[in-house]
């Protein structure tokens, strides 16, 4: 089996020299990790809100984790069953 890498950082593997036969593409460390670049976050707020659920986002949380509230929610909406299971919000 050889391998060759080209100039464009793809890694070429084929069996005999035979380029037919290819078994797949590799790509180098350097060429993937451009694709897989992680976003900072630039404020605060944008930090907090990562991280920190809102309180109505807790509320549609603890709904669909009730599977009787989660059902009732895709029939008659979200704050009806809410308020069916578990009070008013």
């Amino acid at each position: 089996m050889s391998q060759s890498a080209t100039s464009t950082g793809f890694l070429n593997t084929s069996r005999n020299g035979d380029s037919n036969t290819s078994l797949g593409i590799k790509i180098e460390k350097e060429v993937a990790n451009a694709f897989v670049k992680r976003q900072k976050r630039s404020s605060l707020y944008e930090w907090y809100s990562e991280y920190y659920k809102s309180p109505m986002e807790q509320m549609h949380e603890r709904c669909e984790n009730y599977p009787p509230c989660d059902y009732l929610s895709d029939q008659i909406g979200f704050s009806m069953a809410y308020n069916r299971f578990f009070g008013r919000y």
